[in-house]
């Protein structure tokens, strides 16, 4: 399809406008374009220690790549709220079905020869499961860094979200996520001055 233009890349660029935690008053705001690249670190990271300590076997590139492209629907649906999403089952599947067709709007935005490429960053497949798993894992793991960062800069606004993601975090069945927080949570909590 030489010569048809194609819009699809200047969607993603616009996900530096859609902003997360819209619901609450945050010292740092938060897009989801920088929200993606933290997903994309630490489901790199998780998929590793999965690798090197537990016996696992996931594509640690597959699954950064997987969470860059993880809420990339969110430039035509906006970010909704958390309580929003889960309200009850039924609303959380007619916002499933929403973020299908947003996602399927973009990749129709494609050139139809390079559909196929990227269809699987936007659609579960069988054999990316594990991956997709370190991802979920992942956009958890950095709400809950943001609810720290919030409560270290003074923000209370972030308390009870810090408790409830900290105990979902603390019953995760993957050793991977128990391992991350034990090594990395704690450089959260502290200041550049103390970093250093």
């Amino acid at each position: 399809m030489l010569g048809r233009v194609s819009h699809f890349f200047a969607y993603l660029a616009r996900m530096k406008f859609i902003q997360r935690w819209g619901l609450m008053r945050n010292t740092q705001v938060e897009n989801i374009q920088e929200h993606s690249l933290q997903v994309s670190m630490i489901a790199h990271a998780l998929a590793v220690l999965k690798n090197t300590r537990f016996g696992g076997d996931v594509n640690p590139d597959r699954a950064a790549l997987l969470a860059v492209f993880h809420d990339a629907e969110e430039v035509i649906t906006g970010d909704l709220p958390t309580p929003i999403k889960y309200f009850t089952p039924e609303v959380a599947d007619a916002i499933g079905g929403v973020a299908d067709v947003a996602r399927n709007r973009l990749l129709d935005m494609l050139p139809s020869d390079q559909r196929d490429a990227y269809t699987p960053l936007f659609f579960a497949q069988e054999d990316d499961a594990e991956a997709w798993a370190c991802v979920k894992a992942a956009d958890k793991l950095a709400a809950y860094f943001k609810c720290i960062e919030e409560h270290k800069a003074g923000n209370a606004e972030f308390g009870k979200a810090e408790e409830a993601i900290r105990s979902q975090l603390d019953r995760h069945p993957d050793p991977a996520v128990a391992a991350f927080l034990e090594e990395y949570e704690a450089g959260f909590r502290l200041t550049l001055d103390e970093l250093n």
